[in-house]
Protein backbone atom coordinates (compact mmCIF):
# COMPACT_ATOMS: atom_id res chain seq x y z
CA UNK A 1 0.00 0.00 0.00
CA UNK A 2 2.93 2.26 0.56
CA UNK A 3 4.70 1.18 -2.43
CA UNK A 4 1.95 2.17 -4.08
CA UNK A 5 0.81 5.50 -2.77
CA UNK A 6 4.84 6.44 -3.09
CA UNK A 7 4.91 5.75 -7.12
CA UNK A 8 1.78 7.80 -7.31
CA UNK A 9 3.30 10.74 -5.75
CA UNK A 10 6.23 10.54 -7.54
CA UNK A 11 4.23 10.42 -10.60
CA UNK A 12 2.47 13.20 -9.87
CA UNK A 13 5.21 14.94 -8.95
CA UNK A 14 6.91 13.92 -12.70
CA UNK A 15 3.78 14.69 -14.53
CA UNK A 16 3.92 18.38 -12.83
CA UNK A 17 7.64 19.00 -13.77
CA UNK A 18 6.48 17.84 -17.50
CA UNK A 19 3.78 20.37 -17.34
CA UNK A 20 6.25 23.16 -16.10
CA UNK A 21 8.17 22.54 -19.28
CA UNK A 22 5.21 22.19 -21.66
CA UNK A 23 4.04 25.68 -20.89
CA UNK A 24 7.57 26.98 -20.37
CA UNK A 25 7.79 26.33 -24.59
CA UNK A 26 4.68 27.88 -24.87
CA UNK A 27 5.29 31.58 -23.41
CA UNK A 28 9.10 31.94 -23.82
CA UNK A 29 8.64 34.18 -27.15
CA UNK A 30 6.28 36.46 -25.82
CA UNK A 31 9.26 38.82 -24.29
CA UNK A 32 11.34 38.31 -27.80
CA UNK A 33 8.59 39.58 -30.14
CA UNK A 34 10.65 42.66 -31.03
CA UNK A 35 13.96 41.37 -30.98
CA UNK A 36 13.13 38.38 -33.17
CA UNK A 37 11.09 41.12 -35.70
CA UNK A 38 14.71 42.99 -35.37
CA UNK A 39 16.96 40.03 -35.90
CA UNK A 40 14.82 38.28 -38.54
CA UNK A 41 13.85 41.36 -40.75
CA UNK A 42 10.79 41.11 -40.19
CA UNK A 43 8.20 43.96 -41.77
CA UNK A 44 5.66 43.72 -38.96
CA UNK A 45 5.62 42.78 -34.92
CA UNK A 46 2.25 40.75 -36.16
CA UNK A 47 4.38 38.39 -38.72
CA UNK A 48 6.74 37.80 -34.57
CA UNK A 49 3.24 37.25 -32.84
CA UNK A 50 2.49 34.72 -35.49
CA UNK A 51 5.54 32.09 -34.37
CA UNK A 52 3.34 31.52 -31.00
CA UNK A 53 0.40 31.43 -32.95
CA UNK A 54 1.74 28.55 -35.07
CA UNK A 55 3.13 26.93 -32.39
CA UNK A 56 -0.11 26.97 -30.63
CA UNK A 57 -2.14 25.83 -33.00
CA UNK A 58 0.04 22.95 -33.98
CA UNK A 59 -0.35 22.26 -30.41
CA UNK A 60 -3.32 21.66 -30.17
CA UNK A 61 -4.49 20.67 -33.20
CA UNK A 62 -3.08 16.85 -33.21
CA UNK A 63 -4.68 16.82 -29.51
CA UNK A 64 -7.70 14.55 -30.36
CA UNK A 65 -5.23 11.71 -32.04
CA UNK A 66 -3.21 12.06 -29.81
CA UNK A 67 -6.03 11.54 -27.33
CA UNK A 68 -7.33 8.36 -28.61
CA UNK A 69 -3.17 6.87 -28.59
CA UNK A 70 -2.98 7.96 -24.70
CA UNK A 71 -6.67 5.61 -24.40
CA UNK A 72 -4.71 2.90 -25.98
CA UNK A 73 -1.17 2.91 -25.52
CA UNK A 74 1.20 3.45 -22.82
CA UNK A 75 0.66 7.30 -21.55
CA UNK A 76 4.44 7.68 -19.70
CA UNK A 77 6.28 7.13 -22.94
CA UNK A 78 4.09 9.42 -25.12
CA UNK A 79 5.06 11.61 -22.25
CA UNK A 80 8.30 11.02 -23.05
CA UNK A 81 8.13 11.55 -26.34
CA UNK A 82 6.17 14.35 -26.62
CA UNK A 83 8.61 16.53 -24.64
CA UNK A 84 11.81 15.23 -26.24
CA UNK A 85 10.17 16.41 -30.15
CA UNK A 86 8.78 19.76 -28.34
CA UNK A 87 12.27 20.25 -27.38
CA UNK A 88 13.89 19.61 -30.34
CA UNK A 89 11.99 22.28 -32.12
CA UNK A 90 13.37 25.09 -29.99
CA UNK A 91 16.53 24.20 -30.76
CA UNK A 92 15.69 24.35 -34.26
CA UNK A 93 13.48 27.33 -33.75
CA UNK A 94 17.04 28.82 -32.34
CA UNK A 95 18.96 27.75 -35.15
CA UNK A 96 16.40 29.01 -37.86
CA UNK A 97 18.13 31.04 -40.47
CA UNK A 98 15.13 32.76 -41.37
CA UNK A 99 11.31 33.38 -40.95
CA UNK A 100 10.46 30.24 -42.84
CA UNK A 101 12.90 27.94 -40.53
CA UNK A 102 11.50 29.58 -37.64
CA UNK A 103 7.66 28.78 -38.46
CA UNK A 104 8.64 25.43 -39.37
CA UNK A 105 10.72 25.16 -36.23
CA UNK A 106 7.32 27.03 -33.84
CA UNK A 107 5.35 23.83 -35.72
CA UNK A 108 7.83 21.09 -34.63
CA UNK A 109 7.92 22.37 -30.92
CA UNK A 110 4.15 22.99 -30.25
CA UNK A 111 3.62 19.12 -32.03
CA UNK A 112 5.47 17.70 -29.53
CA UNK A 113 3.95 20.01 -26.91
CA UNK A 114 0.51 18.51 -27.96
CA UNK A 115 1.43 15.12 -26.66
CA UNK A 116 1.16 16.57 -22.94
CA UNK A 117 -2.56 17.07 -21.62
CA UNK A 118 -4.40 14.04 -23.29
CA UNK A 119 -2.34 11.69 -21.35
CA UNK A 120 -1.50 13.85 -18.31
CA UNK A 121 -4.74 14.56 -17.42
CA UNK A 122 -5.87 10.91 -17.39
CA UNK A 123 -3.01 9.78 -15.91
CA UNK A 124 -3.90 12.05 -13.37
CA UNK A 125 -7.61 11.32 -12.93
CA UNK A 126 -6.74 7.60 -12.93
CA UNK A 127 -4.39 8.03 -10.29
CA UNK A 128 -6.36 9.75 -7.91
CA UNK A 129 -10.60 9.10 -8.68
CA UNK A 130 -10.86 10.42 -5.09
CA UNK A 131 -9.99 13.85 -5.53
CA UNK A 132 -9.54 14.72 -8.86
CA UNK A 133 -9.63 18.33 -8.18
CA UNK A 134 -7.14 18.28 -5.50
CA UNK A 135 -4.64 15.77 -7.83
CA UNK A 136 -5.01 18.33 -10.62
CA UNK A 137 -4.47 21.64 -8.87
CA UNK A 138 -1.02 19.78 -7.69
CA UNK A 139 -0.07 19.34 -11.04
CA UNK A 140 -1.49 22.72 -11.88
CA UNK A 141 1.77 23.82 -10.27
CA UNK A 142 4.17 22.78 -12.76
CA UNK A 143 2.58 24.76 -15.46
CA UNK A 144 2.43 27.99 -13.29
CA UNK A 145 6.58 27.25 -12.61
CA UNK A 146 6.72 26.97 -16.12
CA UNK A 147 4.66 30.25 -16.93
CA UNK A 148 6.48 32.26 -14.28
CA UNK A 149 10.06 30.80 -15.59
CA UNK A 150 9.47 31.54 -19.64
CA UNK A 151 9.73 35.13 -19.91
CA UNK A 152 11.48 35.80 -17.22
CA UNK A 153 14.42 33.73 -17.97
CA UNK A 154 13.99 34.55 -22.23
CA UNK A 155 13.54 37.92 -21.49
CA UNK A 156 17.09 37.74 -19.15
CA UNK A 157 19.18 35.80 -21.36
CA UNK A 158 18.11 37.82 -24.36
CA UNK A 159 19.70 40.90 -22.73
CA UNK A 160 22.50 39.36 -21.19
CA UNK A 161 23.53 37.33 -23.90
CA UNK A 162 22.59 39.92 -26.23
CA UNK A 163 20.34 37.65 -28.91
CA UNK A 164 17.01 36.11 -28.65
CA UNK A 165 18.72 32.55 -29.54
CA UNK A 166 20.57 31.49 -26.80
CA UNK A 167 17.45 31.31 -24.03
CA UNK A 168 15.34 29.16 -26.71
CA UNK A 169 18.32 26.77 -27.80
CA UNK A 170 19.09 26.50 -23.87
CA UNK A 171 15.44 25.72 -23.00
CA UNK A 172 15.40 22.97 -25.87
CA UNK A 173 18.31 21.88 -24.14
CA UNK A 174 16.59 21.84 -20.64
CA UNK A 175 13.75 19.55 -21.85
CA UNK A 176 15.74 16.77 -23.75
CA UNK A 177 17.15 16.14 -20.11
CA UNK A 178 14.04 16.10 -18.64
CA UNK A 179 12.20 13.83 -20.56
CA UNK A 180 15.26 11.84 -20.24
CA UNK A 181 14.81 11.73 -16.39
CA UNK A 182 11.18 11.02 -17.02
CA UNK A 183 11.29 8.49 -18.91
CA UNK A 184 13.73 6.95 -16.14
CA UNK A 185 11.87 8.13 -12.56
CA UNK A 186 7.99 7.90 -14.36
CA UNK A 187 5.82 4.58 -12.71
CA UNK A 188 4.07 3.46 -15.79
CA UNK A 189 0.37 4.14 -16.19
CA UNK A 190 -1.36 0.60 -16.16
CA UNK A 191 -4.59 -1.08 -14.70
CA UNK A 192 -7.86 0.61 -13.66
CA UNK A 193 -9.37 1.76 -10.14
CA UNK A 194 -12.06 0.39 -8.81
CA UNK A 195 -13.92 3.99 -9.17
CA UNK A 196 -13.86 3.54 -12.92
CA UNK A 197 -14.83 0.25 -13.11
CA UNK A 198 -18.00 1.46 -11.20
CA UNK A 199 -18.10 4.05 -13.90
CA UNK A 200 -17.84 1.69 -16.43
CA UNK A 201 -20.93 -0.50 -15.62
CA UNK A 202 -22.79 2.93 -15.42
CA UNK A 203 -22.27 4.25 -18.31
CA UNK A 204 -22.24 1.08 -20.55
CA UNK A 205 -20.20 -0.76 -22.72
CA UNK A 206 -21.42 1.11 -25.68
CA UNK A 207 -19.79 4.99 -24.21
CA UNK A 208 -16.46 3.11 -23.93
CA UNK A 209 -16.35 2.46 -27.48
CA UNK A 210 -17.19 5.79 -28.79
CA UNK A 211 -17.07 9.72 -26.79
CA UNK A 212 -21.23 10.20 -26.64
CA UNK A 213 -23.76 7.74 -27.48
CA UNK A 214 -26.03 10.81 -28.90
CA UNK A 215 -26.77 13.82 -30.46
CA UNK A 216 -27.79 15.80 -27.28
CA UNK A 217 -24.22 15.02 -24.99
CA UNK A 218 -22.40 16.00 -28.72
CA UNK A 219 -24.25 19.18 -28.29
CA UNK A 220 -23.80 20.03 -24.37
CA UNK A 221 -19.82 18.65 -25.18
CA UNK A 222 -19.09 20.95 -28.21
CA UNK A 223 -20.96 23.83 -26.46
CA UNK A 224 -18.65 23.89 -23.17
CA UNK A 225 -15.66 23.40 -25.07
CA UNK A 226 -16.76 26.69 -27.18
CA UNK A 227 -17.24 28.92 -24.19
CA UNK A 228 -14.20 27.84 -22.36
CA UNK A 229 -12.34 28.53 -25.89
CA UNK A 230 -13.41 32.07 -25.08
CA UNK A 231 -11.32 31.52 -21.75
CA UNK A 232 -8.31 30.50 -23.50
CA UNK A 233 -8.20 32.92 -26.06
CA UNK A 234 -8.31 35.59 -23.44
CA UNK A 235 -5.11 33.67 -21.69
CA UNK A 236 -3.50 33.66 -24.46
CA UNK A 237 -4.46 37.47 -25.49
CA UNK A 238 -2.94 38.83 -22.30
CA UNK A 239 0.36 37.36 -22.21
CA UNK A 240 0.49 38.97 -26.29
CA UNK A 241 -0.81 42.11 -25.22
CA UNK A 242 1.05 43.08 -22.28
CA UNK A 243 3.94 42.23 -23.60
CA UNK A 244 3.46 44.94 -26.58
CA UNK A 245 1.91 47.06 -24.32
CA UNK A 246 4.46 47.34 -21.69
CA UNK A 247 7.19 47.96 -24.32
CA UNK A 248 5.17 50.12 -26.56
CA UNK A 249 3.65 52.11 -23.62
CA UNK A 250 6.16 52.08 -21.21
CA UNK A 251 9.03 51.27 -22.95
CA UNK A 252 9.80 48.22 -21.27
CA UNK A 253 13.17 46.32 -22.30
CA UNK A 254 12.58 42.25 -22.99
CA UNK A 255 14.20 42.02 -19.43
CA UNK A 256 11.51 44.00 -17.29
CA UNK A 257 8.95 42.80 -19.80
CA UNK A 258 9.60 39.05 -19.05
CA UNK A 259 9.89 39.64 -15.40
CA UNK A 260 6.06 41.43 -15.28
CA UNK A 261 4.89 39.13 -17.45
CA UNK A 262 5.77 36.28 -14.81
CA UNK A 263 3.87 37.76 -12.45
CA UNK A 264 1.16 36.14 -14.70
CA UNK A 265 1.66 32.89 -13.36
CA UNK A 266 3.74 33.36 -10.19
CA UNK A 267 0.14 33.54 -7.76
CA UNK A 268 -1.07 30.53 -9.88
CA UNK A 269 1.48 28.11 -7.78
CA UNK A 270 -0.64 29.10 -4.59
CA UNK A 271 -4.23 29.49 -6.36
CA UNK A 272 -4.06 26.13 -8.26
CA UNK A 273 -4.01 23.53 -5.46
CA UNK A 274 -6.25 25.67 -3.52
CA UNK A 275 -8.96 26.42 -5.68
CA UNK A 276 -8.80 22.61 -6.81
CA UNK A 277 -9.25 21.39 -3.78
CA UNK A 278 -11.81 23.70 -2.69
CA UNK A 279 -13.62 22.72 -6.33
CA UNK A 280 -13.98 19.36 -5.13
CA UNK A 281 -16.81 20.50 -3.11
CA UNK A 282 -18.60 22.56 -5.25
CA UNK A 283 -16.80 23.22 -8.88
CA UNK A 284 -19.81 25.90 -10.07
CA UNK A 285 -19.37 28.16 -7.65
CA UNK A 286 -15.64 28.50 -7.69
CA UNK A 287 -15.18 28.29 -11.17
CA UNK A 288 -17.41 31.34 -11.02
CA UNK A 289 -15.70 33.18 -9.04
CA UNK A 290 -12.19 32.89 -9.92
CA UNK A 291 -13.24 34.03 -13.69
CA UNK A 292 -15.59 36.89 -12.68
CA UNK A 293 -12.41 38.33 -10.33
CA UNK A 294 -10.25 37.64 -13.31
CA UNK A 295 -12.59 39.44 -16.02
CA UNK A 296 -12.28 42.56 -13.68
CA UNK A 297 -8.77 42.65 -13.29
CA UNK A 298 -8.32 42.62 -17.46
CA UNK A 299 -10.16 45.33 -17.37
CA UNK A 300 -8.14 47.10 -14.31
CA UNK A 301 -4.56 46.20 -16.25
CA UNK A 302 -4.05 48.79 -18.49
CA UNK A 303 -5.72 51.70 -16.46
CA UNK A 304 -3.53 51.30 -13.43
CA UNK A 305 -0.53 53.58 -13.06
CA UNK A 306 3.01 51.76 -13.77
CA UNK A 307 4.09 50.95 -10.71
CA UNK A 308 0.62 48.76 -10.25
CA UNK A 309 1.37 46.69 -13.21
CA UNK A 310 3.20 44.06 -11.53
CA UNK A 311 0.39 43.35 -8.83
CA UNK A 312 -2.58 43.41 -10.83
CA UNK A 313 -1.40 40.99 -13.83
CA UNK A 314 0.12 39.10 -10.19
CA UNK A 315 -3.50 39.33 -9.15
CA UNK A 316 -4.84 38.55 -12.69
CA UNK A 317 -3.10 35.17 -12.63
CA UNK A 318 -4.01 34.00 -9.29
CA UNK A 319 -7.64 33.98 -10.04
CA UNK A 320 -7.75 32.81 -13.84
CA UNK A 321 -5.30 30.25 -13.71
CA UNK A 322 -6.81 28.44 -11.15
CA UNK A 323 -9.67 27.69 -13.36
CA UNK A 324 -8.03 25.47 -15.48
CA UNK A 325 -7.64 22.38 -12.43
CA UNK A 326 -11.53 23.25 -11.59
CA UNK A 327 -12.55 22.70 -15.83
CA UNK A 328 -10.47 20.05 -16.12
CA UNK A 329 -11.65 17.78 -13.06
CA UNK A 330 -15.41 18.46 -14.13
CA UNK A 331 -14.32 17.08 -17.79
CA UNK A 332 -12.91 13.99 -16.30
CA UNK A 333 -15.90 13.32 -13.86
CA UNK A 334 -18.03 13.65 -17.32
CA UNK A 335 -16.85 10.58 -18.97
CA UNK A 336 -15.28 7.55 -17.89
CA UNK A 337 -11.91 6.90 -18.07
CA UNK A 338 -11.60 4.54 -21.40
CA UNK A 339 -12.47 7.32 -23.21
CA UNK A 340 -10.69 10.21 -21.31
CA UNK A 341 -7.73 10.76 -23.21
CA UNK A 342 -9.67 10.98 -27.14
CA UNK A 343 -12.26 13.61 -24.90
CA UNK A 344 -9.38 15.72 -23.54
CA UNK A 345 -7.92 15.84 -26.48
CA UNK A 346 -11.07 16.97 -28.51
CA UNK A 347 -12.16 19.79 -25.98
CA UNK A 348 -8.56 21.46 -26.08
CA UNK A 349 -8.65 20.93 -29.88
CA UNK A 350 -11.82 23.36 -29.73
CA UNK A 351 -10.34 25.59 -27.14
CA UNK A 352 -6.22 25.47 -29.06
CA UNK A 353 -7.78 26.28 -32.47
CA UNK A 354 -10.15 28.94 -31.11
CA UNK A 355 -7.68 30.51 -27.99
CA UNK A 356 -4.57 30.31 -30.08
CA UNK A 357 -5.58 32.84 -32.51
CA UNK A 358 -5.59 35.30 -30.12
CA UNK A 359 -1.25 36.08 -30.49
CA UNK A 360 -1.76 36.65 -34.04
CA UNK A 361 -4.97 38.81 -34.35
CA UNK A 362 -3.89 41.00 -30.75
CA UNK A 363 -0.33 41.31 -32.47
CA UNK A 364 -2.33 42.70 -36.20
CA UNK A 365 -4.46 45.06 -33.69
CA UNK A 366 -1.74 46.50 -31.79
CA UNK A 367 0.13 47.08 -35.36
CA UNK A 368 -3.09 48.69 -36.78
CA UNK A 369 -2.94 51.20 -33.70
CA UNK A 370 -0.09 53.00 -35.85
CA UNK A 371 1.36 55.52 -33.96
CA UNK A 372 -1.25 55.68 -31.32
CA UNK A 373 0.24 52.37 -29.73
CA UNK A 374 2.21 54.40 -27.44
CA UNK A 375 -1.30 55.49 -25.76
CA UNK A 376 -2.80 53.80 -22.69
CA UNK A 377 -6.44 54.77 -24.05
CA UNK A 378 -5.68 52.92 -27.86
CA UNK A 379 -5.96 49.81 -25.47
CA UNK A 380 -8.74 50.13 -23.54
CA UNK A 381 -11.37 48.72 -26.39
CA UNK A 382 -9.33 45.42 -26.53
CA UNK A 383 -9.10 44.82 -22.76
CA UNK A 384 -13.05 45.41 -22.21
CA UNK A 385 -13.45 42.59 -25.13
CA UNK A 386 -11.16 40.74 -23.44
CA UNK A 387 -13.06 41.08 -20.06
CA UNK A 388 -16.03 40.36 -21.17
CA UNK A 389 -15.19 36.77 -23.17
CA UNK A 390 -14.22 36.03 -19.49
CA UNK A 391 -17.19 36.39 -17.99
CA UNK A 392 -19.38 34.88 -20.45
CA UNK A 393 -16.76 31.63 -20.45
CA UNK A 394 -18.47 30.92 -16.89
CA UNK A 395 -21.47 28.92 -19.16
CA UNK A 396 -19.00 26.27 -20.42
CA UNK A 397 -18.96 24.63 -16.99
CA UNK A 398 -23.20 23.92 -16.59
CA UNK A 399 -22.69 22.32 -19.40
CA UNK A 400 -20.33 20.05 -18.44
CA UNK A 401 -22.04 19.60 -15.97
CA UNK A 402 -25.26 17.95 -17.68
CA UNK A 403 -23.17 15.68 -19.45
CA UNK A 404 -22.05 13.70 -16.21
CA UNK A 405 -25.68 13.71 -14.69
CA UNK A 406 -27.47 12.73 -18.41
CA UNK A 407 -24.73 9.92 -17.91
CA UNK A 408 -25.65 9.28 -14.46
CA UNK A 409 -22.19 9.27 -12.96
CA UNK A 410 -21.13 8.82 -9.74
CA UNK A 411 -19.90 11.44 -7.56
CA UNK A 412 -16.23 12.01 -6.15
CA UNK A 413 -15.84 11.25 -2.54
CA UNK A 414 -16.64 7.47 -2.24
CA UNK A 415 -19.84 6.29 0.20
CA UNK A 416 -22.92 4.78 -0.64
CA UNK A 417 -23.86 8.17 -3.08
CA UNK A 418 -21.10 7.50 -5.03
CA UNK A 419 -22.02 4.01 -5.92
CA UNK A 420 -25.93 5.62 -7.03
CA UNK A 421 -26.56 6.72 -10.51
CA UNK A 422 -29.70 8.04 -9.41
CA UNK A 423 -27.29 10.66 -6.91
CA UNK A 424 -28.74 13.87 -6.35
CA UNK A 425 -25.83 16.81 -7.65
CA UNK A 426 -24.78 19.71 -5.53
CA UNK A 427 -23.78 22.81 -7.84
CA UNK A 428 -21.36 21.53 -9.60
Amino acid sequence: MQDGRSHRNRTLFLVGALHAFTHLFQVALLPLYLRIQQELNLSSVEQATLLVTVLGLAYFLPSYPLGALADRFSRKKLLTIGLAINSIGFIGLSLAPNYAFALAGAAVAGFGGSFYHPAATAVVARLFPEAKGRALGLVGIGASVGFFAGPLYTGWRAVSSGSWRTPVCELGAFGLVAAGLFAWLAHEDKGSTAQESIEGKLSGSTFAAQLFPNPGLWVLFLGAAFFFSLRDFVGSAMGTSASLFLQNVHLFSPKTTGFALSGLYLASVISNPLFGSLSDRGRMRWVAFVLLMAAVLVSVFPRVPVRWISPVLLTYGFFFMASYPIVEAALMESVPDSVRGRVFGLFITVGGLIGNLSHWLVGNWIHKLGTTSSQIVSYLPLYAVLSGLVAVSITGLPLLNAIRKREHLPEVGGGAAALSPLHSADDR
